[in-house]
């Protein structure tokens, strides 16, 4: 398979150097008219990050607050949290002992939908982003789009799967709150959750991939890194808790509660913490625009 990039080549442009994982390029050096080098990586691009220069040194992290408000990804960064959030509330022994089961479901539930809104609208900018590596204006869609094939996209898959894995957590969530029996409770709160986990271990995995020529130390700001790197934690931590929730036949009872509250909480934190830094993360635009 050839490998493939979600932009084309400005006519005048030449490629000076592309990488990502297997068929997929995450990040390409671009050379303008007149020798202007320009760097496109796919995660700055369908965020509307813009093109970088080669060897740039970063600026410190911005604070969350002095972020530019009003940003699809401030609105999905807070998203997250507040889904996050809800999670890790709903996982606390006392909070569980304090409001009963029942809002203890629709606690969890109400956090998956959050999820479900950030993921949909992380999708919608993969699905929209221009096909120019200069973004903006050039190449981009008249209309706004809701829904594409293009797999491939690392990008596509790492927010697809991610979506995927939000609905079935609200599956999931939803179930749990309508007191079904032991078979009931296995095929529609258990599988689902199951299968939401290993959905978002799967997405974790691509949007690791889509950054992982960037490391800790590198000099170029490693914001994405730890963004992919939290995620991969939490996808890992809602695996495990998963496992623990297990439903014994003889007992009809998890594995083990105290590991599927501890799993769901660590989680939770690290989702939080990712979706934190998505803020500062947007807050580092570096935009230039070599002339076709």
């Amino acid at each position: 398979m050839s490998r493939t990039t979600a932009v084309s080549t400005p006519s005048g442009w030449s490629v000076v150097d592309e990488s990502g994982p297997g068929p997929f390029v995450c990040r390409r050096v671009y050379e303008a008219p007149g020798g202007t080098r320009a760097v496109w990586e796919s995660r700055r691009h369908r965020k509307g990050l813009g093109l970088a220069r080669p060897g740039r040194v970063r600026k410190p992290l911005r604070r969350f607050w002095s972020a530019p408000p009003g940003r699809q990804n401030t609105l999905i960064a807070v998203l997250f949290m507040v889904g996050a959030a809800l999670f890790g509330l709903g996982s606390v022994p006392l909070y569980s002992d304090r409001v009963g089961a029942e809002q203890v479901g629709l606690t969890f539930f109400a956090g998956s939908v959050f999820f479900t809104a950030a993921a949909y609208l992380t999708f919608f900018q993969v699905v929209n982003a221009s096909r120019d590596p200069r973004g903006g204006a050039f190449g981009a869609p008249e209309r706004p789009g809701f829904w594409s094939w293009e797999p491939r996209r690392i990008d596509w898959w790492a927010t697809s799967v991610q979506f995927v894995g939000t609905v079935f957590f609200n599956v999931s969530t939803f179930a749990a709150t309508l007191g079904l029996g032991l078979d009931a409770e296995e095929r529609f709160v258990w599988a689902p959750d199951a299968l939401g986990s290993i959905a978002f271990l799967a997405a974790s995995a691509f949007a690791y991939a889509e950054v992982a020529h960037r490391s800790p130390g590198s000099g170029r700001g490693p914001v994405e890194w730890w963004i992919a790197v939290l995620n991969v934690l939490g996808s890992l931590a809602f695996g495990l808790a998963a496992v623990a929730a297990f439903l014994v036949p003889d007992t009809g009872e998890p594995l083990s509660v105290a590991l599927v509250n501890a799993g769901t909480f660590a989680g939770a934190a690290c989702f939080f913490a990712g979706a934190y830094l998505l803020v500062p993360e947007a807050a580092e635009i570096e935009e230039i625009a070599p002339s076709a």
